[in-house]
């Protein structure tokens, strides 16, 4: 691999740890390698794009530029609030722009909205674009994505990003990470004060927390699984648990197996809380946004879920009584696990991505979005007000800015960590997760065991690596 994840997340976890020590007491290499066709990789953006007099003045004829993003609904109000800041800059350091924005919620933007668009060449200018093998580098290799490695040069970030290999094909860049992320659980400090339950360093004490809780007529894990990406976080992490780190990577590569033993224990394990009734009733029919209502209403006392919701908990219209009084914890280590059981599930896959079709004014207008996007103020902003882990490195002053206990515990799970492992769905063929997504529906709903999970998946794994 190109460029580890987990070394990449590591340089934010010295940076991290520097700061809260200061502080006191207080989705690579094998992702590149998809089995799309060989078409030319995507444009290259010329270093002397500018931005501003150059492309006129204020008499400047006017002209639109498509922006599609997935900031929508009340859960992302913040990371709207930062867009709807960096169109109203850019605008008007660009004269005559005006951006045509077009939210679309995140899953339908990813697998219907725009492989149609990219299929007949027409995709928005600006979009939200998700890394790795199935997305951002197969629609590089189709020459649909701008190269943006001049531009990032030229503003002088290109080495300010912690990792950019799931948008990397053959050392250029064709999108960029908006800000990192972990998953783990989330849980119901007052709810646990009230049963006694520990926080859980043991998988035996989480199980010990999920029966008591489950004794006292409470959900233990929140879940809606009718978007089959939400339990596969969970399974993700199994799998870094049971088969290690390296896992991941492996599918792809042809170095690691779906029905290996150790994967098929993990989906095993999930198999396992799904018949000792651990999750929602009913997850197959639920949202994801059911999920969150489940968690915050009290019916359930854990979620397990991405760094990105912190920002929710600290907002008394979506958490209510339970703003300000939820914690985090990993997955913890399993039994017989393999590799570093401290390891956590990082990523560095959502983000933007530009047309390769663009005029000149077009091209000025997405080199000042970059720029006015991706520096430390907006950085900053993400991490405070929203709870996203930065996808940039910021100074050890604006890490000290950081006041919300539960992004705190967030950043010092990452500093404790020894590493991170990406998610399996930026870095497997997009058939393969799609057939995950069936498959994990599948389980839970009964009418497949682990094993026959892991079987079918490694067939599919086996067609999409013949074919690379």
């Amino acid at each position: 691999m190109k460029k580890r994840l987990g070394a990449a997340i590591l340089i934010l976890f010295i940076a991290l740890s520097t700061v809260l020590a200061a502080c006191g007491s207080d989705k690579n290499e094998n992702a590149s390698k998809g089995n799309e066709g060989s078409a030319s990789p995507g444009a290259s953006a010329p270093a002397s794009a500018g931005t501003g007099d150059d492309a006129g003045g204020k008499d400047a004829e006017p002209f639109t530029v498509s922006l599609r993003h997935i900031q929508i609904g009340e859960a992302q109000k913040f990371r709207k609030a930062i867009l709807d800041d960096v169109v109203k800059k850019t605008e008007a350091e660009v004269p005559g722009l005006k951006f045509e924005l077009d939210g679309v919620e995140d899953q339908v933007n990813r697998f219907t909205k725009l492989p149609a668009e990219m299929a007949a060449g027409n995709p928005p200018k600006i979009f939200d674009l998700f890394g790795g093998a199935g997305d951002a580098l197969k629609y590089a290799k189709a020459g649909r994505l701008l190269d943006v490695t001049p531009i990032i040069e030229e503003l002088g970030i290109a080495d300010k990003f912690l990792n950019l290999s799931q948008f990397t094909l053959d050392g250029r860049v064709y999108g960029l990470p908006i800000g990192g992320s972990t998953e783990g659980f989330f849980y119901n400090i007052p709810m646990f004060e009230k049963y006694g339950i520990k926080v859980p360093t043991t998988l035996e004490e989480l199980e010990a927390a999920a029966e008591t809780l489950k004794q006292n007529g409470i959900t233990p894990f929140a879940m809606g699984s009718k978007a089959a990406w939400v339990p596969l976080m969970m399974v993700n992490t199994l799998i870094g648990r049971y088969a290690g780190p390296e896992a991941i990577d492996g599918f792809p590569a042809g170095t690691h197996a779906w029905n290996s033993p150790e994967v098929t224990a993990a989906f095993a394990k999930y198999e396992e809380w799904v018949k000792k009734g651990y999750f929602t009733k009913g997850e197959l029919g639920l949202e994801y946004a059911d999920m969150l209502n489940q968690f915050v209403t009290g019916k359930a006392g854990m979620m397990f879920d991405g760094s990105w919701r912190a920002s929710v908990f600290k907002d008394p219209s979506q958490a209510g009584e339970l703003t300000g009084q939820v914690g985090f914890f990993p997955m913890p280590p399993v039994p017989g696990g393999k590799g570093d059981q401290t390891y956590v599930n990082g990523n560095y896959s959502n983000g933007y991505g530009f047309s390769a079709d663009l005029n000149e004014r077009e091209l000025t207008a997405v080199k000042a979005f970059i720029k006015n996007m991706y520096n430390e103020e907006m950085q900053l902003r993400g991490l405070l007000e929203d709870g996203v882990l930065p996808s940039m490195k910021l100074s050890g002053d604006a890490l000290g800015k950081v006041e919300d206990p539960l992004v705190k515990q967030i950043m010092e799970t990452m500093r404790r960590a020894g590493g991170a492992f990406s998610h399996f769905d930026s870095t497997v063929h997009s058939e393969v997760y799609k057939e995950s997504e069936a498959q994990i529906q599948r389980l839970i709903a009964g009418r497949a065991t682990a094993a026959e999970v892991t079987e079918a998946l490694q067939k599919i794994q086996e067609i999409a690596n013949a074919n690379q």
